[in-house]
């Protein structure tokens, strides 16, 4: 199949984010670089210096929020791809709303109880929309532990299940890069079985 035939198919879909730090921001892009039609992000922050080491974020962003910064860093690299922001904190009773016909949704937060409400959420709520999580892509190295993982028909986990962010063992663009890069691909594939 040709790029032309692929950024065509990908065109009619929409793909939701939930969180547009590490995870997010990378995964927003790759997406729309690959030519899907739509991305929706929900994020409640603002870019902070603390975030360029792992995040698709400039130093003249500083201060903007994540959302538009994000869509702004998008209608750089292409005008095809409709963002559509909510700068909103996600919780269980708004996902539903924000992420209102997406075929497929992202999963990008650091805090595993929203990770688990989100999977919650989507699954109950949201019944049959594959969701594609991140988990596991704290420090360097170890580049072969990263997988991606079908866990049943509309769950997948991308990363390598374990390593978890900490002081010591903090997040790098390097392994959080793979994780989102990942998490865009199988959004992708999904994608281009879809009629």
């Amino acid at each position: 199949m040709k790029i032309s035939e692929v950024r065509s198919h990908l065109l009619k879909f929409t793909v939701g984010i939930a969180g547009a730090g590490g995870l997010g921001s990378n995964c927003a892009i790759a997406l729309a670089r690959s030519g899907v039609g739509t991305i929706i992000i929900a994020d409640y922050d603002i870019v902070e210096a603390l975030n360029l080491n792992r995040q698709y974020y400039f130093t003249d962003q500083i201060g903007k929020m994540k959302t538009e910064a994000l869509r702004e860093n998008i209608s750089r690299i292409t005008h095809d791809v409709k963002v559509v922001t909510h700068q909103m904190t996600l919780d269980r009773l708004n996902i539903v709303e924000a992420f209102r016909g997406c075929d497929v949704i992202i999963e990008a937060f650091d805090n595993s109880e929203m990770k688990e409400m989100l999977i919650e959420t989507i699954q109950t709520k949201m019944a049959g929309i594959p969701l594609i999580v991140g988990s596991g892509m704290a420090g360097w190295g170890k580049t072969n532990a990263i997988i991606c993982r079908r866990i049943d028909d509309s769950l997948y986990v991308c990363g390598d299940e374990a390593t978890e962010v900490s002081e010591d063992l903090p997040p790098l663009a390097p392994r959080v890069g793979i994780v989102a890069n990942m998490q865009a691909n199988i959004a992708v594939e999904i994608l281009m079985n879809k009629k």
